[in-house]
């Protein structure tokens, strides 16, 4: 599929110059700029240097190649094992950029790019519709792609989908939505759409999967906001953060000739939130969306809450091989951002969606659960509601499920509405019980 045309009008804002590493910290971005259109295939080599141009979306240190932080008296030193091309951390809810290496660098997303699908299309279709498979819906399944298992001909509803999108990352789960939302070539041209509002202009989606193709980027930056604008969205906490789930299976006929269909259970991929035999569950982790393929390598962008703080950290292909690396080096700094926070000056910031409402008085809500809108809750510092789980009947039951909201969470602004420069709080945050 050929890229967007919208690729060549996102380069014409590209600057000509990258500011001297004495230029002062700009910590509301100019003018919005984008990074040089890619070239046919992302970087691919494990040598690969980054671009001396990129974006200063968010900031003129942003858009500089190298580890950008500002480290003084009482901030903690930087993990030095952290052997990712682009990384970022960030305040989820003031939008601050703690610290970043590369972070507009346009690299492969893999699944990542996932997040910026779900952040499009959830909003459209209840998650109680339901729809019968058909060849056609998945057809151009790339070769090797992750599957949660949909079979042609059987019928799912799209709470099911989603769960397939966000836990096993299916790509067959996602080709079967993009087919109900008129096809790949039309959920392609929204995910850019939305890419575009969100300010994410690293990003050119060609597959809706991450599957790799010429031309498809993203950056350390863009899943970022990108995840930060999820969030926002109940059905989205829910899904990023469910560990395990029971799965429709094939229908058949039962030993007595009756017709059943069977299911299975399906985990997240995610093993910051599952664990794995070399890692714990880190603590406080709430999602997002990991993903790998041979061009991406391993990409990650994560969620987590901690004394009060909610940081999104973002993690682009790791050179060192072992095994979770990329999990590892998020959880590195994740520790290292926890600590940092409230000691350590940005160097950049998050920007808000183009539409967004920046004159402190209320808007539109933030779209919540599929098929509809969640309006701010109003609740302050001690909101402690929990976000109810869905039941093991609508396919989210499972060994270590247990969702629940931890007291002392930051309500969603009455409203909705995203306030530059101001706190963004992540409404009802969805995480698992210790």
């Amino acid at each position: 599929m050929p890229a967007p045309k919208k690729a060549a009008r996102r380069s014409l804002a590209l600057t000509a110059a990258v500011l001297s590493t004495a230029a002062p910290l700009a910590l509301t971005a100019p003018a919005a700029h984008a990074a040089p259109g890619p070239s046919a295939s992302p970087s691919a080599s494990p040598s690969a240097t980054p671009p001396a141009q990129m974006s200063t979306v968010g900031g003129v240190r942003l858009g500089r190649p190298g580890t950008q932080v500002n480290l003084a008296s009482g901030v903690p030193v930087l993990p030095k094992d952290v052997t990712a091309r682009s990384w970022i951390v960030a305040d989820a809810e003031s939008g601050e950029v703690l610290a970043a290496h590369n972070a507009h660098w346009r690299l492969a997303p893999a699944s990542t790019l996932k997040m910026l699908f779900a952040d499009t299309l959830l909003p459209k279709f209840p998650k109680t519709m339901t729809h019968k498979v058909t060849p056609a819906d998945l057809a151009g399944v790339g070769a090797g792609s992750s599957l949660v298992g949909i079979k042609e001909n059987e019928t799912y509803t799209v709470h099911d989908l989603w769960l397939g999108v966000f836990l096993r990352s299916g790509n067959d789960a996602v080709h079967v939505l993009s087919s109900m939302n008129e096809g790949v070539a039309e959920t392609v041209r929204d995910m850019n759409a939305h890419a575009e509002e969100l300010q994410a202009l690293d990003t050119e989606v060609v597959s809706p999967d991450g599957y790799d193709a010429p031309r498809q980027v993203s950056s350390a930056y863009d899943l970022t906001l990108i995840a930060r604008s999820g969030l926002q969205k109940k059905d989205f906490r829910e899904y990023c953060s469910t560990v395990s789930a029971t799965f429709p299976g094939e229908t058949k006929k039962d030993k007595k000739g009756k017709t059943v269909r069977g299911s299975f259970e399906i985990q997240n991929t995610n093993r910051l939130l599952t664990g794995d035999y070399d890692m714990d569950v880190y603590q406080g982790i709430a999602g997002v969306k990991n993903g790998n393929t041979t061009n991406a390598g391993a990409t990650f962008t994560g969620v987590a809450e901690r004394g009060g703080k909610v940081l999104l950290v973002t993690v682009m292909h790791p050179e060192k091989k072992e095994h979770n690396e990329v999990y590892k080096e998020t959880a590195r700094l994740f520790d290292w951002g926890f600590k940092a926070a409230g000691k350590v000056e940005p160097v950049g910031e998050l920007v808000p969606p183009k539409g967004a409402r920046t004159d402190g008085k209320p808007g539109g809500g933030a779209a919540g659960e599929a098929g509809g809108t969640e309006a701010g809750t109003g609740r302050g510092l001690a909101g402690t509601e929990a976000v109810a789980s869905a039941t093991a009947a609508s396919g989210t039951g499972g060994m270590g499920t247990a969702l629940a909201v931890t007291g002392g969470l930051l309500a969603l602004l009455a409203g909705g509405v995203f306030l530059v420069n101001r706190r963004w709080p992540l409404p009802d945050l969805v995480r698992r019980r210790r």
